[in-house]
């Protein structure tokens, strides 16, 4: 369905921000190094779109014990799915008893860990959607550093880590008021790694340099509450930093934080990371209304379609003119890109906040409930492969490299609640 009516688009609107960024940066390249075809080095994946790499063999079927490779137990609690680099896998987690946030590192082999770097104490909150946690940010990996976000207190830092654990920096982002919680993950672009805050106090999205920290430019937002993060695509001839929520979707030079374009065309609240097909970008939003948005990303300002769909926090994906998406409530859904037209939709069952990954047309879609359902991408009929339990409780989105699928999940254990990851694959 597409719409016409009630349309505000604003292609170059004024906003409140700074920038020390010169004309040589807007140059400036630096690329990432030690990447690996079988890693996974930050939130949805190489490819930032929650697509695995191709040609890789996993499993369709597990249970506790088959086709598991290891599982080690998790100190503290997250919801941040695992970032997988050369030997190693990086994971956030909090000790909510404690109050520390910290990063782990684990022996990709063996789940074995290695180091454990605390970064913030005594910070917690009590505010907020009781099924949030204070580790809810993947971590981003360059080739050499790490990059992770928490809130503490009550403001957002990104930090800096080596591969060994050593924190380079620390900067504070913004102030932040708690409504739900924080889960935005960081963003590497290039010199950059984009962070982004969104809440009731105003919050912000920033450009800060790499080696050192530095703010390089940073834009005021909405003070609205909101938790997506932010993702680069080269569309229509131009790299675009793409946000939704706020009641906005924005479209920003990554390198400057100058807005390409902005369209008022988005919830409030959205959890989701924007995806596209190349022509539009797919969001959805859950709060004041359920809303699923094509929207035309060459700076038209036109919206292809919409629906009342509700996709509120898992992303969605999108794969040869087709948008796959699982509900919060429980429903797969594949909609022909372009057009909005529904192809099929199917019950699953419990409710998905993890989002779902893409391995050569199989998607892996795990509930809150631990259960990772396997169906055919074929946007023909939807034909169900496998549904696997691990656990009780799952919100972290799954992981496919290396021949691998990596699972975070929680654990009755008598009374107490463990978390687990899982590495799944043949022997």
């Amino acid at each position: 369905m597409s719409l016409t009516e009630g349309l505000v688009y604003r292609p170059n609107p004024p906003m409140k921000s700074f920038s020390l960024i010169g004309l040589a940066l807007a140059v400036l390249t630096i690329g990432t190094t030690d990447l690996r075809g079988g890693d996974w080095p930050g939130w949805r994946g190489p490819t930032h779109d929650g697509i695995a790499a191709s040609g890789q063999r996993v499993p369709v079927r597990w249970d506790d014990e088959k086709n598991v490779i290891w599982k080690i137990a998790l100190p503290g609690r997250g919801h941040a799915s695992a970032t997988v680099v050369g030997d190693r896998i990086f994971l956030p987690t909090a000790d909510e008893a404690k109050q520390i946030e910290s990063v782990l590192c684990l022996e990709r082999e063996t789940g074995k860990l290695i180091w454990r770097k605390d970064l913030h104490r005594d910070g917690f909150t009590t505010k907020g959607n009781k099924r949030k946690s204070h580790a809810s940010s993947s971590v981003a990996w360059d080739g050499k550093r790490l990059f992770v976000n928490f809130m503490s207190g009550d403001a957002i830092y990104t930090s800096a880590l080596n591969k060994d654990g050593k924190k380079l920096w620390q900067t504070k982002i913004t102030d932040y008021i708690t409504h739900q919680g924080y889960g935005s993950s960081p963003f590497i672009h290039k010199s950059l790694v984009l962070v982004s805050a969104d809440n009731k106090g105003g919050g912000c999205i920033a450009g800060l340099d790499r080696e050192t920290g530095s703010i390089l430019w940073k834009n005021e937002r909405p003070q609205l509450p909101n938790y997506t993060s932010p993702v680069v695509y080269n569309i229509a001839g131009q790299d675009q930093l793409l946000m939704s929520g706020c009641e906005l979707v924005t479209s920003l030079d990554p390198l400057s934080g100058k807005i390409h374009w902005e369209i008022e065309e988005s919830t409030t609240e959205c959890v989701v990371t924007i995806v596209t097909d190349g022509q539009r970008v797919f969001t959805g939003g859950g709060y004041p209304r359920n809303h699923t948005v094509a929207i035309m990303a060459d700076g038209s300002g036109k919206v292809a379609w919409h629906n009342s769909t509700r996709v509120y926090v898992p992303s969605m994906i999108v794969k040869d003119g087709h948008l796959f998406a699982t509900s919060d409530s429980g429903m797969a859904i594949c909609w022909n890109s372009a057009t909005g037209d529904e192809l099929w939709k199917e019950r699953l069952g419990g409710d998905f906040f993890a989002s779902p990954v893409m391995l050569d047309g199989r998607i892996y879609a795990t509930n809150v409930r631990g259960k990772t359902y396997v169906f055919q991408a074929d946007p023909s009929e939807f034909k169900l492969l496998a549904e696997n339990q691990l656990g009780f409780e799952s919100y972290a989105s799954p992981v496919i490299c290396g021949n691998r699928i990596y699972l975070r999940v929680a654990k009755r254990e008598g009374r107490k609640r463990q978390e687990y990851l899982y590495c799944i694959g043949f022997e």
